[in-house]
């Protein structure tokens, strides 16, 4: 088992395609990082085999700010959104769904899933080495927002992309002997999603293409959880081969 760097950042998606909440600490369970991702907004009368809004068609999504946590049945899920013009409406509210109508040009229904919803795996991994390599590549200073992720980590290895070698690994988050553990399963591969600012949802070609010259597209790793457990920030991170569940 090797010690490979610190948890950096933690962060829930608790509606798709919507503005993330950062923690300090949160609950991996075996359907990714409690309170994430389990609402979604659907839209009214699409037939299609994946009929979610997401930030691909409304951009402004990553805007929207989901807020008022409270515990249901060990989840922390949100109870309010908060709109790109700083008005609060309630999750489930009519009003909310008029102003995503309104403003997106769908009529869309709240859709909650017990155990989440997610486009790959329950859990997305990157480094800040990543991260700070493709700003450069782009020439900004890339917002870590962009790239999504559940788990920033920060690598004791300077060198951008090192997760790219994680796949078919086991990441143990912390010490003790029954420390959460997840399973490397694949790389992430990119979409425009990262070309959007998060305070704005204006979009910057840019940074997709720094991620397609740099790494063929790839940033970062997908993973799924073999062991349940209590993430936090600032926790040691070790990569083994192999791990008991």
């Amino acid at each position: 088992m090797t010690a490979i760097g610190r948890v950096a950042e933690l962060v829930r998606y608790p509606v798709k395609s919507m503005a993330g909440s950062s923690t300090d600490s949160a609950l991996l369970g075996l359907h990714g990082i409690a309170g994430d991702r389990r609402f979604a907004f659907r839209r009214v009368g699409d037939p299609t085999a994946f009929p979610f809004l997401t930030a691909g068609r409304f951009p402004q999504m990553v805007t929207y700010q989901p807020g008022g946590f409270e515990d249901v049945k060990g989840e922390p899920l949100p109870t309010y959104v908060r709109t790109p013009s700083g008005a609060e409406f309630e999750l489930r509210s009519h009003e909310l769904r008029d102003e995503i109508r309104n403003r997106s040009g769908h009529d869309v229904e709240l859709m909650m899933f017990k155990n989440g919803i997610f486009d790959d795996a329950h859990l997305s991994l990157i480094s800040l080495i990543t991260i700070d390599t493709i700003g450069r590549e782009a020439g900004i200073e890339l917002d870590r927002r962009r790239m999504r992720a559940n788990v920033v980590l920060d690598t004791y290895a300077e060198e951008p992309f090192l997760e790219d070698r994680w796949v078919g690994a086991t990441i143990v988050f912390g010490d003790e002997p029954d420390a959460a553990a997840v399973s490397v399963t694949m790389r992430d591969e990119r979409c425009a999603m990262i070309n959007l600012d998060p305070d704005s949802g204006a979009q910057d070609p840019r940074v997709m293409k720094a991620v397609v010259r740099q790494n063929a597209n790839f940033a970062g790793v997908y993973a799924t959880v073999v062991r349940a457990g209590l993430i936090r920030t600032g926790q040691t991170v070790h990569l083994v081969r192999s791990v008991q569940s």
